[in-house]
């Protein structure tokens, strides 16, 4: 039995509780008391907004060695593509490894318990396979454990090179070469080799899904496949759409209808479909995607960075999607920033504040973006959900003088990453006091990553 009294916790359903005894047994939360009249012989006191930790939706481990770098000149999302390529043909299991560890040690030190890594750099240099041909996903998994995160390792088909303007195909060159399998079928017989039981269960702490990198990389009638492999497992599909208007020019001259028209007749679309991005929809698009319940992933730091646009979030909540979150290209590690982005580009876009509560950002930001990845049983600070945590500070510069009853918003309105104090994920105390207890300096891990990576 583990026991903590958080100062003030968020329980999705209710709201906002003080005091309250939060009991775990093994991984599972066993009770849920606010206010309770005893206490246990041991207790570990958590100061601040104790929420359900923090599902990070949509990740590219690789690409956080790019931070920086590509503001070093003004550049466009295809110019940045091409540093992010070159990053990708340097990486060996080793130093992805090295990389991916020391990446989702800074996640877990910014409350993140869960993290769906959209993986697609499959094989070594000229797409030529390891002796094992997941090796590269093997470290991946690997690397969540070191840092004590849970993994949702979304395997991606990528096929070709994208979509010509004339919407011709274009084939893999490059560092693409590493991403490609031969075909669809060819594609789901080497995930199948990663070992997952009927429902994707790699480990306790490691699922399998699925990803179609696009509607550029991967053609519509490779994409049943895909679909097919998802479908037997019951496991997440995930998938970029619409980030750039040149990705939709390409689809209409290549297939006359949009991504989003293009998946809803592979049969892609529905309940456990994540859309990643979803910034340039028409008014079809965006009832498709709500009639079809799928997940829309919004990753606005990256949407930023990358000048993609402001996509159409309150739109899409409205049709009938649930929004989750992600941190993309690692510009920041930070899903509080991500969370308000959601409201803050709705504000600018519509000149009118208000379409995102803070509880509603905050259910992005754990309830849904945990069963967008395929763990339903976390996400909830409820009796039996899987027993995660994250508390943030209330005496940090951003968030002291917390109005009673506003904390809540304080925290996701103007809390940050750096104000995560405690995180426990699956009853395991994994940061305490700011401090990661599994790898210690992480500043250092991620500086000498990311240098071995760039030297």
């Amino acid at each position: 039995m583990t026991c903590w009294l958080a100062e003030l916790a968020w329980l999705p359903d209710s709201g906002l509780h003080r005091n309250v005894l939060i009991e775990a047994e093994g991984d599972r939360f066993s009770a849920v008391t606010p206010e309770p009249e005893r206490l246990p012989a041991e207790v570990t006191r958590l100061a601040g907004v104790t929420l359900p930790g923090l599902a990070n939706a949509h990740s590219h481990a690789f690409h956080r060695a790019l931070r920086g770098i590509t503001q070093a000149s003004r550049g466009t999302f295809w110019t940045w593509r091409e540093r992010m390529y070159e990053v990708a043909g340097r990486l060996t299991p080793d130093s992805y490894l090295e990389l991916a560890t020391a990446v989702y040690a800074e996640m877990a030190l910014a409350g993140i318990s869960c993290v769906g890594e959209f993986h697609y750099l499959h094989h070594g240099p000229g797409g030529v396979p390891y002796a094992d041909q997941n090796e590269m996903g093997r470290s991946l998994l690997q690397a969540a454990a070191l840092a004590g995160v849970r993994i949702s390792l979304l395997d991606t088909c990528y096929l070709s090179g994208g979509l010509g303007r004339d919407g011709s195909r274009l084939p893999l060159t490059g560092a693409q070469l590493r991403f490609g399998d031969a075909d669809g079928d060819a594609w789901a017989a080497r995930v199948d080799a990663l070992g997952a039981d009927e429902r994707g269960r790699i480990s306790a702490a490691a699922r399998l899904g699925a990803a179609i990198h696009s509607v550029r990389a991967v053609p519509p009638e490779q994409t049943r496949s895909v679909t097919a492999w998802s479908h037997r497992h019951g496991a997440p599909l995930h998938v970029h759409l619409s980030e750039q208007v040149a990705e939709n020019r390409a689809s209409l001259a290549a297939y006359r209808r949009t991504p989003a028209e293009v998946l809803y007749d592979c049969d892609a679309l529905g309940p456990r479909t994540s859309v990643v991005h979803a910034t340039h929809l028409s008014e079809r698009d965006i009832g498709l995607l709500g009639e079809s319940r799928c997940y829309a992933c919004f990753c606005p730091t990256t949407e930023a960075d990358l000048a993609d646009g402001i996509g159409p979030a309150a739109g899409l909540a409205g049709a009938g999607c649930q929004l989750t979150l992600g941190s993309d290209s690692h510009a920041v590690i930070d899903l509080l920033e991500e969370a308000r982005r959601v409201e803050l580009g709705e504000r600018l876009a519509s000149q009118q504040r208000g379409h995102f509560t803070a509880a509603e950002l905050a259910r992005a930001a754990t309830v849904h973006g945990h069963a967008s990845l395929g763990w339903p049983e976390a996400g909830e600070i409820v009796p039996g959900a899987l027993a995660d945590l994250v508390t943030v500070s209330l005496d940090s510069p951003r968030t002291a003088g917390a109005a009673a009853a506003s904390e809540l918003e304080t925290v996701i309105f103007a809390g940050s990453a750096a104000d995560v104090r405690h995180v426990v994920v699956g009853g395991r105390t994994v940061v305490a006091d700011g401090q990661h207890l599994l790898l210690g300096d992480v500043p250092r891990l991620l500086t000498g990553a990311v240098g071995s990576v760039l030297a």
